[in-house]
């Protein structure tokens, strides 16, 4: 990543990059936890073009155990395994606080379930926000971490899905799931 310096005291933000059954993802941390996971684009260029586009100030280092562990449980849930990944800490402070709440809610969905925006609108204590919710969605910087993939439209269609592959890779994650659930 890039070598540009971050502000006077502030802790460079880690890149860590990984093998997954979908390709090579990748993962920003801080000293707070996950800021950022990226499922593969189309090309590995596109991204490593993406992840410094979104942090540009982040570089690969080293990486702190936990977030070895992160991207090792990441890995054994695209594989099918039945890793949990509610324990990874999260970098919360660049998320405005409904999508927080949204998020938080989220990662309680199961792997093999699926819940629907009003669903997760209402359990975040914002009935009829549906909408909002699909709109936190769209923007959730923790993919598979906030498993905004299970989360779909009343009518039990799929939504949205704003990673690289849309509703193919969504479809393709839901299957890897439910397929040992």
């Amino acid at each position: 990543m890039g070598t540009k310096s971050t502000r006077m005291g502030e802790s460079p933000l880690g890149v860590l990059r990984f093998e997954t059954a979908l390709g090579n993802c990748a993962l920003v941390w801080g000293p707070r936890g996950v800021r950022s996971i990226r499922l593969p684009e189309a090309t590995e260029q596109g991204t490593r073009e993406r992840l410094q586009a979104d942090h540009p100030h982040a570089r690969e280092i080293e990486p702190p155990d936990g977030i070895r562990h992160a991207a090792s449980a990441i890995a054994g849930l695209l594989t099918g395994g039945g890793d949990d990944l509610r324990s990874i800490p999260l970098d919360f402070e660049a998320v405005p606080p409904f999508h927080r709440k949204v998020y938080e809610v989220a990662r309680g969905i199961a792997p093999g379930e699926t819940w629907t925006y009003g669903e997760v609108a209402a359990k975040a204590g914002s009935p009829g926000a549906a909408r909002a919710v699909g709109q936190a969605m769209a923007r959730n910087p923790f993919l598979l971490v906030v498993p905004c993939h299970r989360v779909v439209a009343s009518d039990g269609t799929l939504g949205g899905f704003s990673a690289f592959g849309g509703l193919v890779t969504k479809r393709r994650l839901l299957a890897i799931e439910f397929a040992r659930a």
